[in-house]
């Protein structure tokens, strides 16, 4: 598995999708040309998170493309996924590092601080994000950043870049103009009636990025 970190950030919600429906609708978000999938279940059902990462794990492989798990270094380690990302209150990174290895993808949230990001970038993490950009509906009440931050940012640093936070095709140029590797999403994505074709406007944004 490559660290070819760039376009389409597709993040789970079991609130859009569960089991047999999740698979399905993950695997149209690859098809549209989702690069990375995170599994995100905030849930108190251990037994069912196993079951859908690992499921979400076997189609992964079978694209080719890396599946991290939001938070849950536990359930990373077990199902032996390509990564974790971690959020402000989760486990250290150097923590996260021994549990999973080298080669594992280990992402930090970084909200609107660029400082944060330089200390995870010298502590190992693979990647950093930033965001909320715009309103969202997953997270209302998350920390809103400016697009500056991610011109600053870029400057400043090696590693990629991750925006979200309500983005959309159309917004999300302007993220991509000014620094963003990835974009993650969440309704953008799984909650669209054809979640393929969705995921194929975000995939544009990266083909053919705008001057």
């Amino acid at each position: 598995m490559t660290k070819q970190l760039s376009g389409l950030y597709a993040i789970t919600d079991q609130t859009l999708g569960q089991g047999d429906k999740l698979c399905a609708q993950v695997e149209a978000a690859i098809l549209g040309g989702a690069r990375i999938i995170q599994y995100r279940d905030k849930s108190s059902n251990p037994a069912q998170r196993e079951e859908e990462a690992t499921q979400l794990l076997t189609l992964c492989r079978t694209h080719n493309i890396p599946l991290i798990i939001n938070d849950d270094l536990a359930l990373a380690s077990q199902i032996n996924a390509d990564g974790v990302h971690l959020g402000r209150d989760d486990i250290s990174l150097q923590q996260a590092r021994s549990e999973l290895g080298p080669s594992a993808i280990i992402g930090i949230s970084c909200y609107n601080n660029l400082q944060h990001a330089l200390d995870a970038e010298s502590a190992g993490a693979d990647y950093v994000a930033f965001g909320r950009f715009f309103n969202s509906t997953t997270k209302p009440q998350a920390v809103k950043a400016e697009i500056e931050l991610l011109r600053q940012a870029k400057k400043a640093l090696s590693i990629p870049m991750v925006a979200i936070g309500g983005i959309t095709p159309e917004n999300g140029v302007q993220l991509v103009q000014a620094g963003a590797d990835m974009l993650a999403v969440i309704q953008g994505v799984f909650a669209q009636q054809n979640i393929q074709f969705a995921c194929r406007q975000f995939a544009k944004l990266f083909e053919d990025p705008p001057i």
